[in-house]
């Protein structure tokens, strides 16, 4: 009795301190699984808004182009 008190209401709260901790601990792996695949879909995402915007870019330099064309077919001779 000088170890403080009936085992059988020791176990069950260690029992459950274990099965948090171990939660915790599955928690925060699937975190940082969850952190590295937003940062892969970022990083994508970000190479396909710079796709983006060089076909903008090429597009309106095509545009550009003609319309420069069409002036100086039109202009002095």
């Amino acid at each position: 009795m000088a170890e403080g008190g009936s085992r059988y209401l020791k176990e069950p709260f260690e029992y459950h301190e274990q099965r948090f901790d171990a939660t915790e601990r599955i928690m925060a792996l699937q975190f940082g699984q969850v952190e590295k695949r937003l940062e892969r879909i970022e990083a994508m995402i970000i190479g396909l808004e710079k796709r983006l915007w060089m076909t903008v870019y090429g597009v309106v330099a095509v545009i550009l182009t003609q319309a420069v064309q069409g002036v100086l077919e039109y202009g002095p001779r």
